[in-house]
């Protein structure tokens, strides 16, 4: 039977691909020809034309045609090759650490050579450090090429060279069998859009003039053609997740709501307008058989603990088990603190599960679970494991859920009941920007608590150098003893290691104590065992210290209202998104609350804009909307959509106007061609589709 398709085609069938190759091919997902060509290259250099060197840019690729002056080998710390050479406009020095004697023999003053590497400026100087070279001998031609030279991502053994040689090959394989054009013709021409196939073979053998600029640019038909494919898929993907999560039902969890009545009786005070909506909504979907997937968003201090108290009651009432998730012990345990006095009140069974219990702790936990005693359980990703069977688990609550992957959440859907699905409710106090939720978030119902409980006093965020690290000490020393207030000093560092950040805020600690010998100090970081940081936590909390240095373990899930000062020491390295979840920790009772921003020198533009924003606004709709902007979506992610948002040609920012009319062509595809838009996720997600099979 003859072949048609370019799927039909494995890769073995090139020259040059044997057992090893393919298999180093397969890593990347790569097993037949179109897979092959839809491996599309991260960049591009230019070998079409010499560049003189006068005109080259620091840290460009460049093609260059020199004559040698000379050459030697120094010796210094490691043996280097330094050869000297020139063009009519100026002089640039070659560096080769790794070298033969032939290779510095060739090198001879007066001999001419093409070279391509990269740029580097010192000063008036310029410099190679090993580039490619071709000799320019009598039969020699001129390396340049008739396209720009594609640079592909890679994996080890695999070089550019290969990857060229490959696709070269797969091209003349797709002019004979063209790639079918999944997009139907409609769209094709609403959105005035290049074929596919003319779309790959331009960005595969980009022609010579093209502005390597263009190549990045949404104004090249060829990266318009895929920004629309690529975005279309990953809607596709995400609605099919979404449906997917729905084809099994749930538990229905009707009920009179008596323990939702009796614990606003305990309240000292009312739930806000914002609260009684999104608990309205989140019951809506309890009271249903159809799974519940809703993220429900609220800036720090809005109230999202009570509305998943009264969530996690509705559950109960109906007699099922509730699973509340935190990424952190610290957080778990402030849930935990948060929860106990109202569950005893309610006589509901608690039981709490994460990594550092003992042994008979945890038997006792997972007695109760498995039993059915305990109604609610709090933990971390413990709540997961194998080893943990619940009596009849039917909602999940799951905080800072931007913190867990897909499979942690698959792990914990998995412990439902046999054939039923777990109702979801994800937490963030990270306001989620519009943008991200219509790509990232697609496949959840949104609820956001947009009102803050009244009295709370919104903070002052005021950015100060260093150097006046004094007047700051001065204004510390007020707070604790003259005007009776508790104070927060974060410490960040550039290292992620949890050791030296550790170091870091014990050395703090200790200059504080010195220089404030009045002030009661407690110190707070990761290397602390559980039960240490939850003594410190309950001794700041109870007043019995004034100062608490932490690391930003204490971002999250830290109520102390009459703490009304933060400093943050070198806010530059954090994140607008981290740095707003730490002010929030001030502010959470009636007095005006200060956030001091202890910055460094020199400050990078960016750091400047951070800081900047962060004087600016309260709002934390505004700056994720910003941290998105400056950050791009993902850092801002976190790990909840590795896979589905390494979009490779469209920018959820710069595209973000397109998202609307492409989520409606999603919908409508779903529903009048299934096949097809299995067809353009696998194409574009191919197994990160698969992943998303919640």
């Amino acid at each position: 039977m003859a072949l048609t398709s370019l799927t039909e085609i494995e890769v073995d069938s090139l020259k040059g691909v044997g057992p090893k190759l393919k298999e180093k091919l397969a890593k990347l997902r790569i097993e037949n020809l179109q897979d092959l060509l839809f491996h599309l290259p991260l960049r591009y250099e230019d070998r079409t034309k010499v560049k003189p060197l006068i005109e080259t840019r620091d840290g460009e690729r460049a093609m260059i045609r020199v004559t040698v002056q000379h050459s030697q080998v120094q010796y210094g710390k490691r043996r280097t090759l330094i050869c000297r050479a020139f063009d009519q406009t100026a002089s640039i020095d070659f560096r080769f650490f790794h070298f033969m004697a032939a290779q510095q023999k060739k090198l001879q003053a007066g001999v001419e050579l093409y070279a391509f590497g990269e740029v580097r400026r010192f000063g008036r100087s310029l410099q190679m450090v090993h580039p490619e070279i071709t000799y320019l001998g009598a039969n020699q031609a001129a390396p340049l090429l008739d396209s720009l030279t594609p640079i592909y991502p890679t994996t080890e053994g695999l070089h550019q060279a290969s990857w060229r040689n490959l696709q070269k090959q797969a091209l003349v394989y797709l002019t004979k069998h063209p790639v079918k054009d999944l997009l139907p013709p409609e769209l094709i021409d609403k959105w005035q859009l290049m074929g596919i196939n003319e779309a790959l073979l331009w960005l595969h053998q980009p022609p010579k003039h093209t502005a390597i600029e263009d190549l990045s640019s949404d104004q090249s038909p060829a990266i318009k053609r895929l920004i629309y494919e690529e975005l279309l898929a990953q809607q596709l993907s995400m609605q099919l997740q979404r449906q997917r999560f729905q084809q099994d039902s749930a538990f229905v969890m009707r009920n009179k709501g008596e323990l939702v009545q009796k614990l606003l009786a305990l309240l000292p005070f009312k739930p806000t307008k914002a609260q009684r909506r999104v608990v309205s909504e989140i019951s809506q979907d309890l009271q249903s058989n159809r799974p519940m997937l809703r993220l429900l968003q609220g800036d720090v201090g809005a109230g999202k603990t009570l509305v998943a108290a009264l969530c996690a009651l509705q559950a109960i009432e109906s007699g099922f088990q509730v699973a509340l998730m935190a990424p952190t012990e610290i957080l778990a345990e402030q849930h935990l603190n948060s929860f106990k006095a109202w569950c005893d009140s309610l006589e509901i069974e608690l039981a709490f599960l994460v990594g550092k219990l003992k042994a008979a702790q945890r038997r006792e936990s997972l007695a109760a679970i498995q039993s059915g005693q305990a109604q609610l359980v709090i933990g971390t990703h413990a709540l997961f494991q194998e080893e943990v069977a619940y009596h009849k688990l039917g909602l999940a609550i799951i905080d800072e859920q931007h913190r867990f992957g897909v499979k942690q959440r698959l792990a914990l859907k998995n412990k439902a009941p046999e054939n039923k699905q777990l109702h979801q409710l994800m937490m963030t106090a990270t306001p989620i920007p519009r943008t991200l939720a219509m790509t990232a978030y697609a496949d959840m119902d949104l609820s956001i608590i947009d009102e803050l409980p009244p009295g709370r006093t919104p903070v002052k965020t005021i950015a100060i150098s260093e150097q006046k690290r004094d007047q700051v000490m001065q204004r510390m020393e007020d707070a604790c003893l003259h005007e009776k207030r508790q104070v927060y000093w974060v410490c960040t560092l550039i290292e992620e290691s949890e050791e030296i950040q550790s170091q870091a805020a014990e050395t703090t600690a200790n200059l504080l104590a010195e220089q404030l010998p009045n002030c009661r100090i407690g110190l707070i970081h990761g290397r602390l065992k559980s039960e240490q940081k939850q003594m410190v936590m309950q001794q700041f909390k109870n007043g019995r210290l004034d100062i608490l240095v932490a690391t930003t373990v204490i971002e999250v899930g830290v109520d102390v209202p009459n703490a009304s000062l933060m400093i943050i020491e070198n806010p530059e390295r954090l994140g607008l998104a981290q740095l707003h979840q730490l002010r929030g920790r001030v502010g959470r009772g009636s007095v005006e609350s200060h956030c001091l921003l202890l910055y460094g020198h020199p400050l990078s533009d960016n750091a400047k804009s951070r800081i900047q924003i962060m004087r600016e606004t309260n709002d934390g709709f505004q700056i994720a909307e910003e941290d998105l902007r400056l950050r791009g979506p993902g850092e801002f992610l976190g790990t909840r959509q590795t896979g589905e948002m390494a979009l490779q040609f469209a920018d959820i920012v710069k595209n973000s106007a397109l998202i609307p009319e492409i989520q409606t062509v999603a919908k409508a595809m779903i529903s009048q061609n299934p096949k097809l838009a299995q067809s353009l996720c696998k194409r574009w997600l191919g197994y990160r589709h698969e992943l998303g099979d919640v």
